[in-house]
């Protein structure tokens, strides 16, 4: 791992919280992801199951974690399985987790070798009732591809037709939206890692230099302090800026226009999402300028009204109205076009089209029941935007932030933000 040891008290806890939700006699399984192929003998990098690295900070490929509460055998209510070490693996794969390293990462006393799994499964199958399976629910998955999980879904309804089977994952939500100081520890590394990206990029960008030399700078700067891209870096210059979604970051920042920047950092599989908008040269146009203190006032305004017992609908609808207003004083839309807007489609949607933020975590767009009302340890992004084709550019604008009881923590209240900053930081570039 590249990050440094996680002390396992974590995970531990983690544990317990799922086990208190399980019913008696119930069984959960959590796995690893599949390791993914590309072409003729290739394959991405393992990218960490995150219900079990937050259940067990195990990292490792094939891994499974059982727990079952109620298992008559103390030592079999948490058994974690791991392969087995071995020289020809050591060669070619490199170190693999021996049952103490596997302990002290996460917690397990009890850790047996995959080729034990089947057997102990097949006795705590015939003592338990409740099955929680584990799948991808997010509201946003792409489910095309069968997953590690949907495979042994489906291998468990074969050979054991008669137990009752249960969502794991709506548990596994409810848990995870909540962040633990712990966990707010390690996004806080996260986003220092970030707020030093970015900083470095401000003092690199200049007419002429391309997209992808950017981007070289966040991947210098994060990989140095053992992260890396959280998600595929958006570096977006003039036009492009309007286009939500880019990341060919390819193109040359020319001089006048704007550079979009969608660009953070993960650590320890916590991740930030920071996006920020700069002038290539240096100093906002007015008209740039204008529209950026438009979104920055609506970023500014949703974080404070990102408070505990708030439903995210809500929230959104409040930055809405408030946009329209922005959007009024920019001459962008009409009192007009208000009056016509629908509850469905507010006016504002023609410049400001997508969400207003989501849950953040060891997910990016992170697990979480949005449909409930923000209580305390929730983290979220809060990510307004104007987009205009029509001269060429747009802004966005996004902080990660913490609810409390106490209102809102913004865990990016460092990095800067304000057009006066951006541009001081820019101008002594080359001092």
């Amino acid at each position: 791992m590249r990050h440094d040891p996680i002390e396992a008290e974590l995970f531990t806890e983690n544990r317990a919280r799922l086990s208190a939700k399980l019913p008696p006699k119930s069984l959960a399984v959590v796995q690893a992801n599949d390791v993914l192929p590309t072409n003729a003998d290739g394959h991405f990098v393992m990218h960490p199951n995150s219900d079990l690295f937050y259940l067990s900070g195990i990292e490792q490929e094939q891994s499974i974690l059982l727990i079952a509460p109620d298992a008559d055998d103390e030592k079999w209510r948490e058994i974690l399985f791991i392969r087995e070490p071995n020289e020809l693996l050591k060669t070619w794969e490199g170190h693999k987790h021996s049952k103490e390293e596997a302990t002290k990462l996460s917690g397990v006393k009890n850790v047996k070798w995959l080729s034990e799994f089947r057997g102990i499964f097949h006795k705590l199958m015939c003592e338990l009732e409740h099955v929680y399976l584990n799948t991808n629910e997010h509201k946003a998955a792409s489910l095309e591809v069968a997953s590690r999980d949907q495979r042994f879904v489906q291998d468990c309804r074969a050979k054991y037709p008669l137990h009752d089977y249960r969502r794991l994952a709506p548990l596994m939500h409810q848990l995870r939206v909540v962040k633990s100081p712990p966990e707010l520890e390690l996004l806080r590394k996260a986003v220092d890692i970030t707020r030093a990206g970015f900083l470095r990029v401000l003092s690199f960008t200049k007419p002429g230099v391309n997209e992808c030399e950017v981007e070289a700078e966040f991947a210098h700067e994060f990989i140095r302090q053992r992260g890396k891209f959280a998600y595929p870096p958006i570096i977006a210059a003039g036009k492009n800026s309007c286009i939500l979604h880019y990341n060919s970051n390819d193109l040359p920042c020319e001089s006048g226009d704007l550079l979009l920047l969608d660009v953070a950092a993960a650590y320890a599989n916590y991740n930030a999402d920071l996006t920020r908008t700069i002038p290539i040269s240096g100093r906002f146009t007015p008209r740039q300028r204008e529209v950026y203190d438009a979104v920055l006032r609506v970023m500014r305004a949703s974080i404070k009204g990102a408070v505990v017992g708030k439903k995210h609908r809500d929230w959104q609808r409040e930055s809405q109205l408030h946009m329209n207003e922005e959007l009024l004083k920019l001459s962008l839309i009409t009192e007009e076009d208000i009056k016509k807007q629908t509850e469905d489609e507010l006016a504002c949607r023609k410049y400001f089209m997508h969400g207003l933020g989501h849950p953040l975590g060891l997910d990016v767009h992170d697990v979480g029941h949005t449909t409930e009302a923000f209580a305390p340890g929730w983290v979220l992004t809060v990510e307004p935007g104007i987009y205009i084709p029509d001269e060429g550019f747009g802004v966005r604008l996004e902080n990660d932030i913490v609810v409390t009881d106490d209102g809102p923590l913004d865990l990016m209240a460092t990095t800067p933000v304000e057009a006066e900053e951006i541009e001081h930081l820019m101008a002594s570039r080359h001092n």
